[in-house]
């Protein structure tokens, strides 16, 4: 009988998620794996992403095309499908402002484009999340914090978005922080919330764009400042470990928001 003690690898995972990011943005990636138990794992898949330039710079404002052509045939579908092709449970795509641009209707139309490609895998995105999200801790009001990146214009779209799934959106806009991915800490997002969302008395707010730094401080704007605080990242996970069928994994994460306590509409896949 063999005496090996085989050590941890990796290979003993509860559940697997799949995220398509822009070929230059490690946000997702870093949340969902710090939000993430040691069982659940994270999988990713790159598109170009025309606005982004090696390194992760961006302009201080993105332009609209390159977001609408980030979801535009075939490249999107090509990494969805290669990650489809992956023993994987859920697939999650990491990127807010193509929901903003699409509308509602054109995300859904995106979404049944995609599941010819995956498989019959489960898949979900940032703004889909998040009303899922937004509906299961039974929220109305809520505020948008937007990537300093975003131009009013993507801002308002966002809020149409979210008017139009039958919230009433309090306050949006782009945050007034750096437009630069590393000069966004913690401490500047809280007091940006803190001063300038939650005099608007929302019910939750979310932080949205999946390059922002943010999913360090839910736990600790929540208790301070009552309302649901939710995130690109943090919802995204979420919904996508229920839709992979790892609710118990969703409900043991803690630090991370009340989010993590509750249910999707609708259950898990």
């Amino acid at each position: 009988m063999s005496t090996i003690r085989a050590q941890k690898d990796g290979w003993e995972a509860r559940a697997r998620i799949g995220v398509v990011v822009p070929h230059a943005d490690v946000g997702p990636e870093s949340e969902f794996q710090a939000i993430a138990p040691e069982d659940v794992f994270v999988h990713g898949s790159r598109v170009h992403f025309g606005a982004m330039r090696a390194g992760g710079e961006m302009d201080p404002k993105i332009p609209h095309d390159p977001v609408r052509a980030f979801v535009e045939p075939p490249h999107i579908d090509d990494a969805v499908e290669l990650l489809a092709a992956a023993p994987l449970d859920a697939i999650a795509l990491g990127f807010t402002s193509s929901a903003y641009v699409l509308g509602a209707a054109g995300e859904k139309d995106l979404f049944a484009r995609l599941a010819r490609v995956t498989r019959g895998l489960p898949l979900t995105g940032t703004t889909t999340a998040a009303v899922a999200g937004f509906t299961a801790l039974g929220t109305g009001r809520i505020a948008l914090v937007n990537p300093p990146w975003f131009d009013d214009r993507l801002s308002g779209l966002g809020a149409d978005y979210f008017t139009e799934q039958g919230f009433e959106v309090v306050h949006h806009g782009p945050c007034g922080l750096p437009s630069n991915q590393r000069l966004i800490t913690p401490g500047a997002l809280s007091e940006w919330i803190r001063t300038t969302v939650a005099g608007h008395r929302p019910d939750a707010v979310l932080v949205a764009g999946n390059g922002i730094r943010a999913v360090g401080v839910i736990d600790a704007l929540e208790q301070e400042l009552g309302f649901a605080v939710l995130t690109a990242n943090q919802v995204l996970f979420w919904h996508a470990l229920h839709l992979a069928g790892a609710a118990g994994a969703a409900h043991g994460i803690t630090g991370y928001g009340r989010l993590f306590s509750a249910e999707p509409p609708g259950g898990t896949a």
